[in-house]
């Protein structure tokens, strides 16, 4: 690597002979590169102001008060309070509790706990406008401070919001006296020496990512330095993902000629360390994923380890143990901490379909064979599990890797627990998500402009955190840095189709989804493509240039193929945001390898008081959420007033069919509701009263539509009858 400082003094001279010999290639192109990014810093980032006041503090635009944030169990009791917080006017109390008791920094009752959500945003907004100001990725101080203010903006006013790592994590370091919170800390990238460094604190490189994907190699060691991994992600507030067809299958041999333990056995060992490190150090549980690829001689004890486990758990609850998710019968069975998954070949699949038989392969010498099944065998297998307990799902090997913007860097094994972000090994993605209610006009049109400004806001923020963050081994830090990953996505679609007046499970409401996921997703690499003009393509992109290119071409081609269906000025924002992000990747490459996913966005789709999560319908149209530190909320839609009037009904008859919902959970047979409008507010879930619900294919049909225009993958329920 060249030193930064001496950039200068090395560029300004000739080189030597001997120089000229030994790094005639190299030194030249590191020295142009590093000649070339320090010219693009000077240049920065020019930031518009679209959603921000000149000269008005965003916090200023809106009005606050002071709540109580209380949550209580079932019985009344308090499981949570905090007394006299400051929040704006227009959060509801359900954003109010659950940002209150699970982001406010500092121990409850004492004086370094946070007391206003104007704290919470200023910590993690400044925080990361102050590291993009000093990194030169503003051409401007002004540039910068409008940054400062958009990001502010767009995070108090709910229109976006980041995973919950960086709300638990970000900004302590300035907030805070560091000899307070010493301590050993993560690998981060150290932007002088251009090195992977260990951080002497946990806080001034915080851990901001929520997906993480790692490697284990074939070894006691690397087998428990994953142990290590895992929990301090855990610690911290994140999840992480393994292939475990590295290790040798239990029919196989170890070197001293004994017999190994196979993977399933060292699965239960990263069970355990979950099952007792709670996520963020919160009331959140771990979470994590582990895959086997098809081709693995134990992948029939891998697909009936969590079914065989889900039966143990049936026969203590039928012994009078409690069969609550936190129980003793489920805290009793192996498993309960992860979520399992097979990676399938195309040539499975095909053997499936021909009833073949699949013969598996050693780990340790691919040639030799390991045992055979049916195919058709382990695939009931596998949709057995999935109907018994959810598990073990499926990862499509070949279209993963077809769709890979970094092949010559290697395969994607794995997926993160939610398998959303799928990507190298060892690497890293902190997400993002927009919430799209924000952006319906009142004439019923989506307001691109908006949408796309709030894209460049956000992606370059989180790409700002990229070299700021730390990472929980120095290979995850490395990869971090060398491929700049980054999962941008949305919440709130069920709500914005309902309140449309579209059917969640109709054609126009998918062709809506598709475009304005293609326009998120393109207008995100565009962004990306700016920032690497003024601060250098990911150090990776020339060596990955053509598939990646080839990848980009892909997304921007499956914009034809959103239905005619879609409004004609969504579409053609769509192709624009392609054409634009495929022609300034190939003039500048792209900062970013990946740059969006479409998330769970759990706790804070409630942050940005969204009725629906991610790319999910309504689960019901009234819900009752149970909080994972005790507690119950009952959630009542907020869409469905605005769709009424969109379809036509009148105020007095929108108070009358929302009082009917509030009082029997169902809107079937409200009245004055017409039969034809009934499907607008389809959801998941049937009705204790009522007799609709989304068809599983309307859900499958929502990912198709989707899919073609992210960089990862979509975290979704698929709910389904249980014949």
């Amino acid at each position: 690597m060249i030193d930064v400082k001496n950039v200068e003094d090395i560029s300004a001279r000739k080189l030597t002979s001997s120089e000229k010999e030994l790094n005639s290639d190299v030194a030249a192109t590191s020295i142009k590169r590093v000649k070339r990014s320090a010219e693009k810093r000077k240049s920065g980032l020019t930031v518009a102001r679209v959603f921000s006041k000149a000269g008005v503090h965003p916090f200023e635009e809106l009005v606050w008060e002071r709540r109580t944030a209380e949550i209580t169990d079932e019985s009344g009791k308090t499981i949570f309070k905090q007394e006299n917080v400051e929040v704006p006017k227009s959060w509801s109390m359900l954003a109010t509790k659950v940002v209150v008791s699970k982001y406010f920094y500092g121990e409850n009752g004492t004086s370094e706990r946070e007391q206003s959500v104007r704290q919470l945003v200023h910590r993690v907004t400044r925080t990361i406008a102050d590291w993009g100001k000093a990194q030169g990725y503003f051409a401007t101080e002004k540039d910068a401070e409008t940054f400062y203010d958009e990001l502010t903006w767009l995070c108090v006013n709910q229109y976006g919001s980041f995973n919950s790592p960086v709300w638990f994590n970000c900004g302590l370091y300035h907030q805070y006296h560091i000899g307070k919170h010493s301590g050993p800390g993560n690998f981060y990238y150290d932007r002088a020496t251009q090195e992977i460094k260990q951080a002497t604190t946990q806080y001034e490189y915080p851990q901001c990512s929520a997906c993480f994907i790692q490697s284990v190699g074939d070894t006691m060691e690397d087998i428990m330095e994953l142990a290590r991994a895992e929990a301090m992600l855990f610690k911290y507030g994140s999840g992480t993902g393994t292939d475990l067809s590295t290790l040798r299958s239990r029919h196989e041999k170890l070197s001293g000629g004994g017999r190994p333990s196979g993977p399933l056995s060292f699965l239960k060992v990263y069970d355990s360390i979950a099952s007792v490190v709670k996520s963020g150090g919160k009331t959140r549980r771990a979470a994590k994923m582990n895959t086997l690829k098809v081709w693995h001689p134990d992948i029939k004890e891998f697909i009936e380890a969590k079914p065989k486990e889900e039966r143990k758990a049936w026969a203590l609850i039928e012994q009078g143990y409690s069969g609550d998710f936190n129980g003793d019968a489920y805290g009793s069975v192996s498993f309960q901490n992860e979520n399992l998954s097979v990676r399938v070949t195309d040539d499975f699949m095909k053997a499936v379909l021909e009833d073949r038989d699949w013969t598996t392969h050693w780990v340790t010498d691919p040639t030799k064979a390991g045992p055979t099944y049916k195919a058709r065998e382990l695939m009931l297998g596998i949709a057995e599990g999935t109907w018994t307990c959810g598990d073990p799902g499926v990862q499509y090997e070949d279209t993963i890797q077809r769709w890979h913007t970094c092949k010559a860097s290697g395969p994607i094994n794995s997926s993160n627990p939610c398998s959303e972000y799928m990507f190298l090994d060892n690497s890293a993605c902190n997400l993002a998500s927009l919430n799209l209610m924000k952006f319906l006009r009142d004439d019923g049109t989506f307001d691109v402009e908006r949408f796309k400004a709030a894209v460049e806001i956000y992606i370059t923020a989180q790409e700002i955190l990229v070299d700021n963050a730390s990472y929980p081994t120095k290979s995850i830090a490395r990869n971090s840095h060398l491929y700049r990953p980054l999962g941008l996505g949305y919440a709130n679609l069920g709500s914005l189709l309902m309140a449309l007046g579209l059917p969640y499970d109709s054609d126009a409401g998918r062709a809506l989804a598709g475009a304005i996921t293609a326009i998120m997703h393109l207008h995100a690499y565009a962004q990306s493509a700016r920032v690497a003009e003024r601060l250098g393509a990911f150090e990776h992109f020339a060596a990955n240039r053509e598939p990646m290119l080839q990848v980009m071409e892909l997304h921007r081609d499956a914009v034809k193929r959103i239905p005619a269906s879609c409004p004609d000025y969504l579409r053609d924002a769509a192709q624009r945001c392609g054409d634009e992000a495929v022609e300034l990747g190939r003039r500048f490459g792209y900062r970013n390898s990946q740059v969006t996913v479409l998330a769970p966005t759990g706790t804070i789709a409630f942050m940005m008081d969204c009725d629906t999560t991610g790319v999910e319908p309504d689960t019901a149209l009234v819900k009752y959420k149970v909080l994972a530190g005790g507690g119950m909320l009952k959630l009542v839609n907020r869409t469905v007033p605005m769709a009424l009037r969109k379809l036509g009904y009148a105020d007095p008859q929108v108070d009358e069919i929302v009082k009917y919902i509030d009082a029997t959970d169902t809107i079937e047979g409200a009245p004055h509701l017409k039969d034809e409008h009934l499907p607008v507010f389809d959801c998941a879930f049937k009705p204790a009263k009522g007799k609709r619900s989304l068809h599983y294919l309307a859900h499958l049909k929502m990912m198709a539509a989707a899919q073609p225009f992210l960089s990862g993958a979509i975290s979704k329920t698929v709910n389904m009858p249980q014949e």
